[in-house]
């Protein structure tokens, strides 16, 4: 195999492949990179059995051909070359390959692209094509709720399904980690109806929420039962899904709470940030006492202190007190759009639903704490 590449371009492919290897793996051939130089095109592919990226960058090919080196020396080596290089890649066919650019030379070590792994194998029963906003919306307003117990690796995800709501077919994506959960929904685009509901695992979910920064033109989306691909122009996504049945949601989401709170969001977010620096780093428990017309807010640490701060607020109820996990407030409170935020609460023992306002697209759930 011979191939001349620009750095930029090589640099840029690296980079996305070379994050899904592990730095520690048992099996050699899965800490390297699959180089395949044809057409003018090289092809990198990196893969740790559970999840595959493929990314194409064009090149001169002298000599077509296909090895592997290890991922992230490569990465490393190609990072530090200067901007504009031109690197040569040259395999001798003795394991060994050599890297030039400029005057640095480089002598890498070769495992057989035959011992590579091929994740990407199997049928893909659903196809569908998502504006990348959209895409990045479902992830990035659920994954804060993505559960990190791996006991309970069926939560160690956000689950994708399409539903019809009042006459309409929509995609949601839903994560929790039984404190709390995040539900949103949008449209669902042609193609995605009929589709198995899937667990995306989180190492999936974060390279994809990466990979779709730089995507102009609508994401491809192909599933089947036990496998998600997702292509992003030039770099390709291929993942297992968690092989688990997700919880039934719908049980935990209250339909009756009939008292409800209305702040501002920022003057709320700020208040529970403040307070909540007295309370323990186990507990985080912050008290929110709602009277008609302000919502007192209040942390007691018997090794700390206390403290206390009150805001104005739209309730119109009976007096309630109830408690949060602050950190667990203050991320939900980031994910809504709008200047204001609506609770909707029932009693201190019961969950409750905030939202932007009535009817929003994106819903969430918080378990109390007692305070």
């Amino acid at each position: 195999m011979k191939v001349t590449i620009e750095r930029a371009a090589l640099l840029r492919a690296l980079g996305h492949v070379h994050r899904v290897v592990e730095r520690r793996t048992t099996i050699p051939i899965l800490a390297n990179v699959l180089i395949d130089a044809r057409d003018g095109v090289l092809t990198l592919k990196a893969t740790d059995l559970d999840l595959e990226i493929t990314e194409k960058a064009p090149a001169d090919v002298g000599q077509a051909g296909a090895t592997t080196l290890p991922a992230h020396t490569l990465y490393d080596i190609v990072r530090k070359l200067p901007e504009g290089a031109q690197v040569s890649l040259d395999e001798t066919g003795d394991g060994q390959l050599t890297l030039r650019s400029g005057r640095s030379r480089f002598n890498l070590s070769t495992l057989p692209e035959s011992d590579f792994p091929d994740v990407t194998s199997g049928e893909f029963s659903h196809r569908f094509h998502v504006p990348p906003a959209d895409l990045k919306r479902l992830i990035e307003k659920t994954q804060f709720a993505i559960s990190s117990e791996e006991t309970r690796y069926y939560l160690n995800g956000i689950y994708f399904h399409a539903m019809e709501v009042e006459g309409q077919m929509m995609l949601r994506a839903v994560a929790t980690d039984g404190h709390r959960l995040a539900r949103l929904e949008l449209p669902a685009p042609e193609g995605a109806a009929g589709m198995p509901g899937v667990i995306l695992p989180r190492k999936a979910v974060q390279e994809v929420l990466r990979l779709i920064e730089d995507v102009q033109t609508d994401v491809q989306v192909e599933l089947s039962a036990n496998k998600m691909r997702f292509s992003f122009g030039e770099a390709l996504l291929t993942t297992k899904l968690i092989d688990g049945t997700f919880p039934d949601y719908a049980r935990v989401i209250p339909a009756g709470n009939d008292k409800r709170l209305t702040v501002e969001r920022d003057v709320f977010a700020r208040a529970v940030d403040r307070v909540s620096t007295i309370s323990s780093e186990r507990g985080r428990a912050v008290k929110l006492a709602l009277t008609e017309g302000k919502l007192v807010l209040s942390v007691t640490n018997p090794d700390q202190g206390s403290a206390v701060e009150e805001i104005e607020a739209d309730y119109d109820g009976a007096p309630l007190d109830v408690g949060f996990n602050a950190r667990y407030l203050l991320d939900i409170t980031q994910q809504l759009d709008s200047d204001t935020a609506l609770f909707k609460l029932a009693d201190p023992g019961s969950p409750t639903l905030i939202q932007d306002r009535d009817g929003a697209s994106a819903l969430y759930v918080l378990m109390p704490m007692r305070v």
